[in-house]
């Protein structure tokens, strides 16, 4: 077993408008967290894994401990669990991720129908209007891209499948917001901090609330250079046969080339259209 020193961090971490905005530490419900069954050393485990997402591809000891915000001491235990298992490498003072790390997200993908289900629909949407389009799932507090049609746009945010993003401020994670119910939703609020990334970010919970309570009205959500000024998008639920909303879909596009008004009208029937597909190939 490797051994691990507390050596001072090497050159800083990713960080910037490159770096997708999200958190490496999972946010801990406080409930949950009191439950007898919660495992805490298995989610600083998952938290230490998620760390390297969006940095250089070693991190020192103290990097680590500073993305997960727990003592160095803990992060050293969780270290050599993950090296003992192969998920992570290290020559004594950096530590990277190995590719066994990947078996866990294609434990999801290999066990879930709906990535292999949508894909043809939204390639063809994305075909059709000449846009990125994509699927996503709440987990946690943010949105996390499951499928992504091959057309990509340019963005300073790059996003591949499992980049995660936040809720509030994207529209397949308003979309997916609005569906929760009225508790969870609550729940929501109460755990997350919602950041400005730029003036026209809306971080007023009592606006928010509003925003959602029309989403549900409209059944799809709208997003106007919250997250990124040049990024306009449109999104709508995706919902097994009996009703459940499991996932959203959306199409985005550079806000200075495509109006609110194209959105409504030449993007939003064939994203309602792909995602009626879905549904009738789900099942439960």
């Amino acid at each position: 077993m490797v051994r691990l020193n507390n050596a001072s961090p090497g050159a800083k971490a990713k960080t910037g408008s490159d770096a997708p905005v999200s958190h490496s530490s999972l946010p801990i419900d406080p409930d949950m967290a009191e439950d007898k069954n919660y495992i805490a050393a298995l989610a600083r485990g998952l938290s230490v894994i998620r760390a390297f997402a969006y940095q250089r591809d070693q991190l020192t000891l103290a990097e680590i401990s500073r993305l997960v915000d727990l003592p160095r001491a803990t992060v050293r235990r969780c270290l050599i669990t993950l090296n003992a298992l192969n998920y992570v490498e290290s020559d004594g003072k950096y530590f990277s991720l190995t590719p066994k790390v990947l078996t866990l997200s294609q434990a999801y993908f290999s066990s879930s129908p709906l990535p292999h289900i949508a894909r043809p629909y939204i390639e063809q949407v994305s075909n059709a209007v000449g846009e990125s389009c994509s699927v996503s799932v709440l987990a946690s507090d943010e949105v996390i891209y499951i499928v992504r049609s091959a057309r990509k746009r340019s963005a300073s945010i790059q996003r591949e499948v499992g980049v995660n993003l936040p809720a509030y401020c994207t529209s397949m994670g308003r979309m997916l917001l609005a569906s929760l119910p009225p508790a969870d939703l609550d729940a929501y609020f109460r755990r997350v901090t919602l950041r400005k990334f730029n003036a026209k970010t809306v971080t007023d919970e009592g606006v928010l609330r509003s925003i959602l309570d029309q989403i549900r009205h409209d059944d799809y959500a709208m997003i106007d250079g919250e997250l990124e000024p040049n990024l306009r998008a449109i999104a709508v639920p995706v919902r097994n046969m009996s009703g459940r909303t499991v996932a959203a879909c959306h199409i985005s596009s550079d806000a200075a080339r495509v109006t609110t008004e194209k959105m409504l009208t030449a993007y939003l029937p064939p994203l309602r259209d792909a995602v009626a597909s879905i549904r009738r190939a789900l099942v439960g």
